[in-house]
């Protein structure tokens, strides 16, 4: 007889990994959950109290940070990552998030792994009111390497639609506001290996004196989330445009935010720019323009607000133990960004 788990399929090992973050799931339920763990599909009621509700949905991965994951073993992070990215794509929109889905996909399903991955989900679902409302965990032997595995979330947020932000309001004038990040957070990960890996021949565990830890916790340096210090902001209607500074940097989100005929002009040197990003550029060599367009260089968000309100925006950020810094302006012109150098050239040693 052939059986299934001749064919790599545990299905046991499966629910036992399931198990093991049952609780933590259900932890994370809000009151909108109409449906429990095991069913075909969740249930979410829409909430009430908007005028005009508008649904704001967004897919993303971790990409090759997972990688990292794979060299230290850890991967308790990667899935607050996931989740704190996709919350951040649909708030730059004004759009508060109700619930996330995720997959894990592997080849062989190790049930430690799974909890690690999963729970980690669910602390960063849990950390912002979302509710974790279902998922998939898919062993396919044959398809990913041993001990690889992918992950990709799925969340559905909602917006008032006088509230929504879509950078139509965006005026020549405004000022670009920038958050601190906490690291590359999701994106430039296969420069970042290429330089930090292959050609400097770091490993993992290797403590840089520059970083003042490991490689590997340098990397793993979780995704912000900006829910919790933003949400006052889009709900004072304080801001005009948000840009989440991933994949592409500053240089290509930037414009994703704001009408055709306004650009952004960012005073670089106005941030420090974190050590990881430093050690890139000069020991890896890294062209200029790489730097601005793979890297987020310490910028995890951009917010765009009138000047008469900024004063207002800087102390609501500190009060939320996020505090932003004024970081250039908007001007009129063709859609793009311009950097604005000091005379000594990049700031804190970027070259």
């Amino acid at each position: 007889m052939t059986t299934y788990r001749e064919a790599g399929v545990d299905i046991d090992a499966q629910d036992k990994a399931l198990e093991g973050v049952k609780n933590l799931v259900r932890a994370t339920y809000t009151d909108g959950v109409l449906s429990d763990q095991g069913a075909f599909g969740g249930m979410f009621r829409v909430p009430k109290d908007l005028k005009e509700p508008i649904m704001v949905a967004s897919a993303d991965g971790v990409g090759t940070k997972l990688k990292v994951a794979f060299l230290t073993g850890r991967h308790g992070t990667v899935g607050q990552d996931l989740v704190n990215h996709c919350i951040n794509d649909i708030l730059v929109q004004g759009a508060r998030p109700l619930f996330f889905l995720d997959y894990l996909a592997t080849g062989q399903l190790e049930p430690g792994m799974a909890a690690e991955v999963i729970g980690g989900v669910a602390t960063a679902c849990r950390e912002a009111g979302v509710a974790l409302l279902g998922g998939e965990t898919a062993e396919m032997p044959g398809f990913y390497s041993d001990e690889e595995y992918d992950l990709a979330g799925f969340i559905v947020g909602i917006a008032d639609r006088k509230k929504l932000l879509d950078g139509s309001q965006v005026r020549p004038g405004n000022i670009l506001v920038g958050l601190p990040s906490t690291g590359l957070h999701t994106n430039g990960y296969s420069l970042a290996r290429l330089v930090l890996l292959d050609k400097l021949g770091y490993s993992v565990d290797d403590q840089v004196p520059e970083l003042g830890r490991s490689v590997g916790e340098e990397l793993l340096a979780v995704h912000k989330c900006y829910l919790e210090p933003v949400w006052p902001l889009i709900e004072a209607r304080l801001v005009r445009g948000i840009a989440h500074i991933t994949g592409g940097g500053i240089t290509d989100n930037l414009p994703r935010v704001m009408p055709d005929n306004c650009r952004a002009v960012v005073k670089v040197g106005a941030w420090d720019v974190p050590a990881v990003f430093r050690l890139l550029a000069e020991k890896g060599r890294v062209p200029e323009n790489d730097l601005w367009r793979t890297f987020n260089l310490g910028v995890g968000m951009v917010l765009i607000v009138e000047a008469k309100h900024l004063e207002r925006v800087l102390k609501t950020l500190r009060e939320n133990d996020c505090p932003g810094f004024p970081m250039g302006n908007v001007i009129e012109g063709e859609s793009g960004v311009d950097y604005d150098h000091p005379p000594d050239g990049y700031p804190s040693g970027l070259r």
